[in-house]
């Protein structure tokens, strides 16, 4: 066993040089700076797409994660271009939010402040701050932590609304995408929230933000875990009226290891052992996902009884996490199977072996999904922190 955990390490280090080399030579815009919105599956760039926050924040993530594992100078380079364009034209001075995309020029395009993007934000600037010790990520960091604090956070029932606009008014449209139900507090968004403002703790050791980090984990742990079925509930009004919707499969195996690591960052022995017991359940159930080739689907829909027959490269990115942290907290191999048999599906079927990266996924007759190789949702983020991850936790 251990030799092939080796070779997958191995691999994965190979796969995480291939995917930062991808980014570095295809996707920084040299016409209008920053990084280009949007190329196919073909590689074909599309002109003038705009730019979306999340993606300069997880590029700016990925590349400051990476380089403290890689060294590369050209690593930090790029980490520093995405940190000062975010922080030039997305980062809002006037009202001290994030806005959610440009045009191409440069020029506003979607001013509303979406806590998603500001969380990915936050990760993205502590993370950079860690590598580089300029003071400015940080005081952005901060001050966007406050502004959800501030803005976001219910006071009465707790929790966090999902969007508002630019000036911190309610808005009508709170979705992050036109697939979410149009609710008020999302299980995507408490996720990344607590992902985020625990990535902060870790240079910023303040003591209301570590409350803040045990009370979202309650708040999870408390709505959107359903401890009968071990799956996520995704969407709630304000007074936590669950409107059902899908099985995730991503989003159950992703939040398994990861609001782990948030409790375990937050030092509350008590939430780690909660956490400790969703983690090996989540995985557990995550298994009915699995098909017989390796691969995780992406969503069942209970009320309908049928799956969504796609598996998209964030979900595969996901479970070589998610199970191989249930490996580790249980020692079972069943789970370290899974891993390999899922990296073999992830190479046999969504590594874009010519021209590098991954692609957004497979449709059930293994035809590809023709979506963006790097776009508003398409970047470096799941499967770069899928790599970093496992050549962190595989100790051989």
């Amino acid at each position: 066993m251990p030799i092939q955990l080796k070779q997958l390490k191995t691999e994965l280090s190979a796969e995480l040089d291939s995917i930062l080399k991808y980014w570095s030579k295809n996707t920084l815009d040299n016409k209008n700076g920053g990084f280009i919105g949007q190329i196919d599956y073909n590689d074909h760039i599309i002109a003038n797409t705009e730019k979306g926050a999340v993606l300069n924040a997880r590029i700016l993530w990925s590349f400051s994660a990476s380089y403290k594992v890689t060294k590369n100078e050209s690593h930090k380079k790029i980490a520093k271009r995405a940190f000062e364009f975010l922080s030039e034209y997305f980062y809002d001075d006037e009202f001290g939010g994030l806005l959610w995309s440009i045009n191409a020029d440069k020029t506003l395009k979607d001013t509303k402040n979406q806590i998603y993007a500001l969380a990915f934000a936050i990760y993205g600037l502590s993370e950079y701050y860690a590598i580089s010790k300029e003071d400015k990520a940080l005081e952005i960091a901060i001050n966007l932590y406050l502004k959800i604090q501030e803005h976001s956070y219910d006071p009465e029932h707790k929790g966090y609304f999902e969007a508002l606009t630019r000036d911190w008014q309610p808005i009508d449209d709170l979705r992050l995408s036109d697939k979410d139900a149009n609710e008020k507090k999302t299980m995507n968004t408490h996720l990344h929230i607590v992902e985020a403002y625990a990535n902060l703790y870790k240079v910023w050791k303040d003591k209301k933000l570590q409350s803040d980090i045990i009370e979202i984990l309650k708040t999870i742990e408390k709505h959107f875990i359903n401890t009968e079925t071990g799956h996520l509930r995704l969407f709630f009004n304000e007074k936590w009226i669950e409107k059902p919707d899908v099985i995730s499969y991503g989003h159950d195996i992703e939040a398994a290891w990861l609001l782990l690591q948030c409790a375990q960052i937050s030092e509350d022995e008590t939430l780690i052992a909660n956490y400790t017991k969703h983690a090996i359940q989540m995985a557990e159930v995550t298994k009915e996902g699995l098909d017989s080739d390796g691969g995780l689907w992406y969503e069942f829909n209970p009320e309908k009884n049928e799956l969504v027959s796609e598996k998209h490269w964030w979900v595969q990115a996901e479970a070589l996490i998610g199970f191989y942290n249930a490996y580790q907290l249980t020692n079972d191999e069943t789970y370290l199977n899974i891993v390999y048999k899922n990296w073999d599906f992830i190479k046999k079927y969504i590594l874009d072996k010519e021209n590098g990266e991954w692609f957004w996924g497979i449709n059930r007759d293994y035809s590809l999904i023709e979506k963006d190789k790097a776009g508003f949702w398409k970047c470096p983020y799941h499967n770069s922190r899928a790599c970093l991850e496992l050549i962190e936790r595989i100790k051989v």
